[in-house]
């Protein structure tokens, strides 16, 4: 029981970090390129984590460990992060949103099938009600989408579900911080090059407010949130503590709402109730 409410502070911890994600993206994508974007950020992270793991004298990972580390540096390094940026060049942070609201049920399928999870019935009932209320919300508050960033969307959605399902399962071997630095140290080579080959034309046009998203995503969507999700992914299971991303949507609206004053309307209280009941029925029955 202990190890289980361990495992939930932790992956709500790792959710309160990632709810400032894609507002920073869609930040820094107006003066970054995503492609750019996408490896600076995985560059400044590994350099970050790969001083944890030489200072820390972290042993190397195991043969066996390097294709499911590479899976988690597709998924979570690489393809969401690149994905969302494009995606974000056509629709709005809010808009993607609806996209939000399927990560958990992606995140539970692909723990049953590369997880060896098996949650019971009830489970995938409270998950899907769940991700219907986050998907109504969102359509209901964002405006229209379109095609091409929808696609990328869904896209980037699959990709990440894969990556967290990995990263939970070689963290029960690893350790969850070690996960995330391991496989950032992988795809270092290339997104350095990529992060290269994309260089600002003009460093003097940047503004502080794209410097910003730039590190917030580098530093906590990149690093630090992931040491806190897969600590939370190993030890509550990947599937029920996965649920915990419902709230995603719902946190950065509320941080939304105390740092730049928005208003929170009655539709988002009466979503974040149901899905608050979702979460606790799909943890009762994970």
């Amino acid at each position: 029981m202990r190890q289980t409410t361990e495992g939930w502070g932790s992956g709500l911890l790792g959710v309160l970090i990632f709810s400032g994600s894609l507002p920073a993206t869609r930040v820094a994508v107006a003066d970054f390129s995503p492609i750019f974007l996408t490896g600076a950020r995985a560059v400044i992270a590994a350099l970050l984590g790969s001083v944890f793991l030489f200072a820390l004298r972290q042993p190397r990972p195991k043969r066996q460990d390097i294709v499911p580390l590479l899976l988690v540096a597709v998924g979570g390094v690489a393809g969401f992060p690149l994905l969302s940026a494009l995606a974000l060049q056509h629709i709005t942070a809010a808009h993607s949103i609806v996209f939000i609201g399927l990560l958990p049920l992606a995140t539970a399928i692909f723990g049953v099938l590369r997880g060896g999870e098996k949650p019971k019935p009830a489970f995938w009932l409270f998950s899907i009600i769940g991700s219907a209320a986050v998907v109504g919300f969102a359509l209901r508050a964002s405006q229209a989408g379109n095609v091409t960033g929808d696609l990328l969307m869904v896209a980037a959605i699959l990709v990440c579900g894969l990556g967290y399902a990995e990263g939970a399962t070689l963290s029960r071997r690893l350790g969850g911080w070690q996960v995330i630095s391991w496989a950032l140290l992988l795809s270092m080579p290339p997104m350095a090059l990529v992060a290269l080959a994309y260089l600002p034309a003009n460093w003097g046009n940047i503004h502080a407010s794209s410097w910003i998203g730039l590190g917030y995503v580098s530093v906590f969507s990149m690093l630090i949130g992931f040491i806190f999700w897969y600590r939370g992914l190993a030890l509550g299971g990947i599937a029920s503590v996965g649920q915990l991303q419902l709230l995603q949507p719902f946190f950065g609206l509320l941080l939304a709402a105390l740092f730049l004053h928005e208003t929170i309307s009655w539709a988002m209280v009466i979503s974040t109730f149901i899905v608050v009941l979702c979460v606790a029925g799909a943890k009762r029955f994970s």
